[in-house]
């Protein structure tokens, strides 16, 4: 989904508080294509991003208005911004009151494809049907519903894995990190303490990153490799897929028809998530990606194999062999990540 063409580039000023006990913070509020940026007036330094369809608003009807990008555990907002620009106010109610429309008449999802998987459901019963309809599922799916079962599979996976690590400055750090990144379709980056070998794509463009690779290396180039490798596997296969096979065709069902997954769909995916092995990427492909983000893709691959005997394609193929391309992460926010599981 992206946000209507006379809302482009829209900005005003709102304060914003990363969380419940933390002073309110003047910063400059950004709607861009997909995400709102929400940014440092002094130095225009992105402080946090969030993805527009997760935006929510706290208190309808009331000014000024106060926005949220999730909620925790116990129901209370996130990180929060206040806004009383009404020209913001007008586009961020655009969007959201798209969304609801989108959710009470998904559209394709009520029409003929319903339709058409009922009857698939009643002729061909379990012979083939289960596949075909979660790859038809998932080319559906808007991009609000995918962030919504990311974000699921992530609370599934902290069974194992811990709770995501939340340094305030750290998030500062991720956030710079995946401004760099969102052109490759990265959407969030979620650091976890254990369980994780790498970096894992969820649905939504969320990414599951081991804190090995935050406090490990020197600088952020490995991290971003792995992230941009984690990446290049969900481009060739949708992540999404191996969640409503894990959920099985009732919860897929559901889904076409509702929108919603049941509660406990993906009860004991986080097993078969992290156990997985990591699908083979031809090394051209990688080293595409790696070009288009000026990134030697050499930190990389001496991170995944310190011998270098099973990258050295990437090594002897590096776009930027012998060449310094500009760091992809400053220093200070690196620093920044390096703490966010520290708290």
């Amino acid at each position: 989904m992206t946000a209507l063409t006379k809302y482009q580039r829209l900005e005003c000023v709102g304060l914003w508080r990363l969380t419940a006990s933390a002073q309110l913070r003047e910063v400059v509020v950004g709607l861009r294509d997909t995400t709102l940026v929400l940014a440092d007036p002094r130095n225009e330094m992105a402080l946090s991003h969030w993805s527009l369809p997760s935006v929510e608003r706290v208190n309808p009807g009331e000014m000024p208005a106060l926005y949220t990008p999730g909620r925790l555990d116990d129901g209370a907002p996130s990180e929060t911004v206040e806004i009383d620009d009404p020209d913001m106010i007008a586009a961020l109610e655009t969007v959201r009151t798209t969304l609801i429309r989108r959710r009470a008449k998904p559209g394709r999802l009520r029409g003929l494809s319903l339709i058409l998987a009922v009857t698939f459901v009643v002729v061909f019963g379990v012979f083939w049907l289960p596949e075909a309809m979660i790859r038809h599922t998932a080319s559906v799916l808007p991009l609000a519903t995918r962030v919504q079962i990311g974000k699921l599979a992530v609370a599934e996976v902290a069974r194992l894995t811990g709770s995501a690590c939340q340094g305030a400055l750290g998030r500062q750090g991720a956030a710079a990190l995946g401004q760099k990144l969102s052109g490759q379709g990265l959407g969030e980056i979620v650091v976890v303490r254990d369980g994780v070998a790498g970096a894992v794509a969820l649905p939504g463009g969320i990414v599951l990153v081991s804190n090995a690779l935050v406090i490990g290396p020197e600088d952020a180039e490995p991290l971003a490799g792995f992230i941009l490798a984690a990446l290049q596997r969900a481009e060739r296969n949708d992540p999404v897929i191996p969640v409503l096979r894990h959920a099985g065709l009732a919860a897929t069902v559901q889904l076409l028809t509702t929108g919603q997954l049941p509660a406990r769909a993906l009860s004991g995916y986080a097993e078969s998530l992290l156990s997985a092995k990591p699908l083979a990427l031809a090394d051209d492909q990688l080293l595409e990606k790696f070009r288009q983000i000026a990134l030697s893709s050499s930190a990389y691959a001496r991170t995944l194999d310190p011998s270098g005997t099973t990258t050295a394609g990437l090594i002897g193929g590096d776009p930027f062999k012998g060449i310094s391309p500009a760091p992809i992460l400053s220093d200070n926010d690196w620093i920044r990540l390096q703490g966010i599981c520290a708290g």
